[in-house]
């Protein structure tokens, strides 16, 4: 798929069957706000930072910025694209990417 594909915002009825393929995201938000979203828990702030620097250079390799919420003891991650006025392909990939960053190493 080509970036401009990633990039077109998606329909309703793609957005439920993207959401439906990732664990623990959901909708939050409405009209030009609307966006995908996942709460993630951590022991203790040193391990949110770092996590949220991981998140950060993923996506500063995919050129696509996330909105993230930080607290002592969790981190919000929310993905939509401003400039396609809608959550896309690329959102999802990035929401897979930030997954597997939680995934146990095999």
């Amino acid at each position: 798929m080509n970036g401009n594909a990633a990039r077109r915002a998606l329909g309703p009825t793609d957005i439920v069957t993207q959401l439906a393929q990732l664990q623990g995201w959901t909708l939050q938000g409405d009209g030009p706000e609307l966006s995908i979203a996942k709460r993630y828990e951590f022991a203790n702030f040193h391990e949110v930072m770092a996590f949220a620097n991981a998140v950060a250079w993923i996506a500063h390799q995919r050129d696509h910025h996330p909105e993230l919420l930080l607290s002592y003891r969790h981190c919000t991650v929310a993905w939509r694209t401003h400039d396609a006025g809608g959550i896309t392909r690329t959102d999802f990939d990035c929401a897979a990417q930030v997954d597997a960053l939680r995934e146990p190493a095999a």
